[in-house]
Parts: C-alpha cells; structure tokens; sequence
C-alpha cells in the first residue's frame, strides 16, 4: 500500500492509497457534517442537501451529472450518518479527472432549485414512511432518541416530516456555507490513482471552498432509560444497552473484540445460546457504535411475544455472564475476525478510501495497518474482563422495543439485575 496524505491550502486533505494492480478508482469527498451537526429546527437538512447536491449546478442539470458518470461506466452516490456525509464515484483510471469535476460541482456549485427542492422533500417524506413502516429500522431511531433525548445525536438522521417540509433553499445554502468548509472535508481515493496528479487536479477543482473553521458541535451527554412503540406485529423488536466508548479511547479495539464475542457471528455467545440452544430468534447480535464523544454498545434481537420474556431474561444472563470472564479461545477468534475485516478491506477501493478518509477525520492522519494490527493484538482476556464489568453494570441501561405487548422484566427489574442487586 502506498498511502499519501496532502493538506491544501484552503485546509482540504487529500489522501490516497494507490493499489497499482487495479485499473478503477474510488473517489470521494467526506464532509464533517452528519445529523448531530443540526440545530433543534435543522433536523434532516443534512441528509436533504445531500439529496439536493445531485439535482442540479450552474453548468449541469440532474439529468447531465447522471448521464456524464454513467457514459464513461461509472457509478456515483452518497450517504447520510450521524457524524458525516460523504459523495463518492467509482470509475475507470483514466476518468478520474471527470469523477473529480462532477463532485466538486456538486459540493460548491449546487443551485438549489425550487422546484426540484419541492419534488426531493416528497421523495424523503416516502422515505422517513419506509423508514416508521419497518420495525428493525424504527427502533434505532427510538433508541437513539432514548439514549441521547433532546439532543442532536438523538434525532433521527432522515428528519420528521415537519422539519423536513419547512426547509427552504436559502436555509439549505446557510448551512452550506456554515458546515461545508475545507478544513472539515477529505477527499480520498484509493485504487488507480496518482496522488501528485489528484492535487494537482484538486487544487484548482476545489478553490471555491470556504477556508474559514467550521462550528463546533453539541457535545453528546448520555442518559439512557426505556422507550417503546406499540404496534401490530408478529414479532417483536428488542434493544438492550449502555453508553459506550469512543472513537480515540484506549479501549476501542477491546470493546469491538468484546462485541464480537458476544453477538458477533454463528459462534458467539448470544447465537448459540439464544438461537441454536433455545430457538428464540431468528437474528440476535451485539454491536458497539463509536462518535466523536461517546458511543453505544446493543444488544438487538426480535422473537414473539410469548418467548419475549424468557429472550429478555437470557439477554441479561449472557451480560452478566460476559462479565465474569472469556476465554483465550474467544478472544482469539474474536481477533481474528476483525482483522479479518481489516485486510478484506483493503482489497476493495471503495471500502479503503472510506477507511482512509475517516481515520484522518478522526485521528488527523491514516493509521498504518501495523499499527492497527498492534492495537488489535493487545487486547487481552484480562482487559476484556475489566471492560465488561464497567460496561453492564451502568444505573441506566436503555432498553427500547417495538411491537406487541408483552410479559418481560421491567426497567425496574432490568437495572436490578444487571447491578446484581436482585435475588
């Protein structure tokens, strides 16, 4: 790998892996700005601009950028998260240069146009309704709400109909020009790519960007507690969990080793335990989410609501089990899974420019897979143990659901039992 990292002067990086076997490039600009940069009444314009950015420039119409990126071959999205939004295409070496025009049209260049905001605010209203109509989607986003209520990272990434109906263009531009500056943005490319050449070319195609440092971000202040929909379903849906750690911290490659172990494929503890030995579910698995100040680590499963009861009562088990210890064997397996997912990454551009892009959106600069791997390797069954026990024992777990009603241990009964204080 030959990672190269350029700042700007206008405080854009440009980063790059060149992987001279391949003969395509992925290329894409990453902005620091996801659905916890909005203010209480912007929620969702995020993920409108981002949906705008492809409607139209001074030089391009919707259909031009479309028809430009497709005739060469190429492909071209973007996506929404909580912390940022990135705009990303894929294309043969040689037209890099025109994957590398169109974005930067699309990120200084948008005009917003009236009617086509009119007919993209229907699109995401059919969205945030796909969204409420799926239960496994619908309960993240109460989860969110519950873990960090009344705050930026609680809200939901899509928006809600009233505050995605009331933005305006002019409101769109604002937070353009607040939150898409240079220094908050990384173009990153991986695969057939010049990295002298790629400057070169960014340099002049991004020279419109806003140098000045953008606003800072609300910081995030977990509460936890319970929440829950009830709704007419076969099943229903379950999430149990705790704050957990974030990006920078010492343990972050512990607490991903510790979710694996847990939930994180057919060998864990919760697949066989809850599925293969007692046939409760068909999906249960752990996760841990990391931000820029905190994180989430969950539990989430599905099962009808005559097994509700005993899934919850197994759940609480499996924590508290955890937390008494693992073995050398898990944690080996566990290893080697992730890095695993390390190396497989590296073998596709598209999943390595993303990884590039937000190790230098959190650490400042691309962290070598060495280090990685040493990281990694230092997790040990000991710290594992010590990261447990602090993790599900918190006063104020969350634990949301939806679906039907049905018998299970309540809040009350949840904290006790996972501080132990229960008989």
């Amino acid at each position: 790998m030959a990672v190269k990292l350029t700042k700007l002067d206008n405080g854009l990086t440009v980063v790059t892996d060149q992987m001279e076997y391949l003969k395509t490039t992925a290329l894409g600009v990453w902005v620091k700005a996801g659905s916890r940069s909005e203010g209480e009444h912007e929620n969702g314009i995020t993920h409108l601009l981002e949906h705008m950015a492809f409607k139209g420039t001074t030089k391009r119409n919707a259909r031009e950028i479309a028809e430009e990126i497709e005739a060469v071959g190429g492909e071209m999205n973007a996506s929404t998260s909580v912390e940022h939004t990135n705009y990303y295409v894929r294309t043969l070496a040689d037209d890099v240069p025109l994957g590398l025009d169109i974005l930067s049209d699309i990120l200084q260049d948008s005009i917003i146009d009236a009617d086509e905001l009119a007919r993209e605010k229907h699109v995401i209203l059919q969205e945030i309704g796909a969204a409420q109509d799926t239960p496994d989607d619908q309960i993240f986003d109460i989860l969110l709400e519950t873990a960090w209520p009344k705050q930026p990272l609680g809200r939901p990434i899509l928006g809600t109909p009233e505050t995605v109906n009331s933005f305006s263009a002019d409101a769109i531009r604002e937070y353009v020009a607040r939150k898409y500056t240079a220094s908050d943005m990384v173009l990153a490319a991986a695969g057939a790519v010049d990295h002298e050449h790629l400057v070169e070319l960014a340099n002049s195609s991004f020279s419109k960007l806003s140098a000045d440092a953008p606003d800072l971000d609300n910081t995030a202040s977990y509460v936890g507690g319970e929440g829950s929909i009830e709704r007419d379903l076969q099943e229903l849906q379950i999430i149990l969990g705790f704050e957990g750690l974030p990006y920078q911290h010492e343990d972050y490659y512990a607490v991903q080793v510790l979710a694996s172990i847990l939930g994180g494929g057919m060998s864990s503890r919760l697949f066989q335990e809850v599925r293969e030995k007692r046939g409760l579910c068909y999906s249960v698995y752990a996760f841990h989410w990391a931000f820029a100040d905190t994180g989430f680590f969950g539990v989430h499963a599905a099962t009808g609501p005559n097994d509700a009861a005993e899934l919850t009562d197994v759940l609480v088990e499996q924590l508290k089990e955890i937390a008494k210890g693992v073995t050398e064997q898990e944690v080996s397996r566990a290893k080697a899974q992730l890095r695993a997912g390390l190396l497989m990454a590296l073998e596709s551009p598209a999943a390595r420019a993303g990884q590039i892009a937000r190790q230098v959106m959190i650490h400042g600069h691309p962290v070598a897979l060495e280090e990685l791997e040493r990281r990694l390797n230092a997790v040990s069954a000991d710290r594992l143990k010590k990261l447990s026990a602090t993790l599900f024992t918190s006063d104020n777990p969350t634990f949301v659901k939806v679906g039907p009603k049905a018998p299970m241990l309540d809040y009350t009964e949840l904290k006790a039992r996972l501080s132990g204080t229960a008989a």
